[in-house]
C-alpha cells in the first residue's frame, strides 16, 4: 500500500491549475489571482495631511510661534489651487492635499484661531503630519502577487490602487456521486436497511467552504451498469469524486464500473486510517478520486487529498499545507502499520499552547464525533505510545480554506 504522502503525491502530479477570467473586484474575495494586480496609481495621488488643521510654512514658525493668516479652506477633495506665501496658512482636514508652498500640518488643537488670524506657540519640522505621495504603494508597483487567495484585505488594497476588475483562476467543477442501494436523500421514508445519503450533502458544503463549485449527481446503485453511467454525467466538470463503492465487497463496483467506460486506475489503497480504500485515476482527462463509503473516511480523505488537488487547480503555488504543532490533550496507544488521523478538540492552556485531545471513540462512521471536531491528530506508522503533554502534529479543520 502507498503512503498517505507518495498518495497525495501521485494524485497531485495528474492535476493542473485551471484557466483564468477576468471578475468584478467585488467577486474575487476568496478567489485566486492567476495575474499579478498592479497599482493604477499612487497613495497618496499627493502629498496629503493627515489630520485635522493648518497647512502652514515650518519656517514660519521656526521661533517658537507665529500668527498666520487664513486664507482659504480645503476639505478632502477640494484643493487649494494656489501658493502659500509666507506668514500664511490654509485650513485643512485629514485627506486634504497639501497647498503648494505648505510643508507641514499645525494640528487643531496646537492653534487659537480669531477670525483670519490663526496663533501658536508651537515649532515644526517640515513634514510633520504631511503624508508623502505613494506613500503607501507606487503606480505600476506589484501590490498582489500571481497565485495569491484574495482576502478583504487584498480587495481593499486593489480597490484604493483603482482596479475594478481581477484576473483570477477559474472556480473548479466538481463531480460528487454517492454509491450504495440503501443511500436515500435526506429527509426520505427510511425503509429496513436504508439510510439517508450524508456524503454527497457533506462534501458539497466542504467543496463550496474552499471555493468549488460541486455538481451533486444521482445516487448510484450498486451495478457496474449503472455506475459506468457517470461517463455520461460529467460533461463540464474539472474532477469527479465518488464516495463509497472502493473497498472488496461483491458490491464495490466502482473501480470495475468505470474501468469499462475508460478509468485508467492509478492505485487503489493506501496505508491510512480512516480512508484504506481510496482510488485515483483519470477518467479520460478527468481527474478522478475514489473515496470511502463511510462518511468519516470520506470527509478525513477530502481534507489530506481533494483540498490539495483543489489548491493545485486553483494555481496555488503550495497545495499541501503543513500541520500545525499541538501537545496531548491524553495519552495515545501505539500505531500500527497505517497513519492514522484522529479527530480531535483543541484548546489552550495556561502556557498559550494548542492542545488536541482525540475522542475516545475513533469509528469512522460516527459523524457526531466528527462534528465536534476540530482538528486531525497525525500518528505515524508504528508511531509509539504517546502521553498527555507530548508534542504532535495536526492538520486543522475547525476553519478549513482551500
Amino acid at each position: 500500500m502507498l503512503s498517505v504522502a507518495q498518495a497525495r503525491e501521485r494524485i497531485l502530479e495528474g492535476v493542473f491549475p485551471l484557466p483564468a477570467e477576468v471578475v468584478a473586484l467585488t467577486d474575487a474575495c476568496g478567489r485566486v489571482s492567476s495575474a499579478p494586480i498592479m497599482a493604477g496609481l499612487s497613495n497618496p495621488p499627493a502629498d496629503v495631511s493627515s489630520m485635522d488643521g493648518y497647512a502652514v510654512r515650518a519656517a514660519d514658525l521656526s521661533a517658537g510661534g507665529a500668527s498666520l493668516a487664513c486664507i482659504a479652506e480645503a476639505p478632502a477633495g477640494h484643493p487649494f489651487t494656489g501658493t502659500l506665501a509666507a506668514g500664511q496658512c490654509v485650513r485643512i482636514f485629514t485627506g486634504s492635499v497639501m497647498p503648494a508652498g505648505a510643508d507641514a500640518v499645525l494640528i487643531q488643537e496646537n492653534a487659537r484661531r480669531e477670525g483670519d488670524s490663526v496663533h501658536t506657540t508651537h515649532t515644526l519640522a517640515p513634514g510633520t503630519y504631511v503624508r508623502r505621495m505613494g506613500q503607501d504603494f507606487a503606480a505600476g508597483q506589484v501590490l498582489v502577487p500571481a497565485g495569491r487567495r484574495l482576502s478583504a484585505r487584498d480587495v481593499g488594497l486593489a480597490a484604493a490602487a483603482n482596479n475594478a476588475w481581477v484576473q483570477v483562476t477559474r472556480r473548479p467543477r466538481v463531480a460528487i456521486a454517492a454509491t450504495g442501494d440503501e443511500l436515500l436523500l435526506p429527509g426520505s421514508p427510511l425503509g429496513a436497511g436504508q439510510i439517508a445519503n450524508s456524503n454527497t450533502p457533506m462534501l458539497a458544503a466542504l467543496l463550496r467552504a474552499v471555493g468549488a463549485e460541486p455538481v451533486m449527481l444521482p445516487v448510484l446503485r450498486d451495478d457496474m451498469a449503472d455506475v459506468a453511467t457517470l461517463e455520461r454525467m460529467v460533461d463540464g466538470v474539472d474532477m469527479l469524486l465518488t464516495a463509497g463503492g472502493a473497498s472488496v465487497g461483491s458490491h464495490d463496483l466502482v473501480r470495475a464500473g468505470l474501468e469499462q467506460v475508460g478509468l485508467k486506475t492509478d492505485f487503489w489503497k493506501i496505508a491510512m486510517r480512516p480512508g484504506r480504500p481510496l482510488m485515483s485515476g483519470h477518467l479520460g482527462r478527468l481527474p478522478f478520486i475514489g473515496l470511502p463509503g463511510n462518511p468519516v473516511a470520506a470527509f478525513v480523505c477530502s481534507i489530506v487529498f481533494v483540498l490539495p488537488a483543489l489548491r493545485r487547480m486553483a494555481g496555488l503555488a503550495h497545495p499541501v499545507e503543513p500541520p500545525v504543532h499541538a501537545i496531548l490533550g491524553c495519552d495515545v496507544p501505539q500505531n500500527d502499520q497505517r497513519m492514522d488521523h484522529l479527530r480531535a478538540t483543541l484548546a489552550q492552556d495556561e502556557q498559550g499552547r494548542l492542545v488536541a485531545t482525540p475522542f475516545p471513540r475513533q469509528d469512522s462512521a460516527m459523524l457526531h464525533v466528527l462534528a465536534q471536531s476540530q482538528a486531525l491528530v497525525l500518528r505515524a506508522p508504528h508511531a509509539p505510545a504517546a502521553r498527555k503533554g507530548d508534542a504532535c502534529a495536526v492538520i486543522r479543520i475547525d476553519h478549513v480554506f482551500a
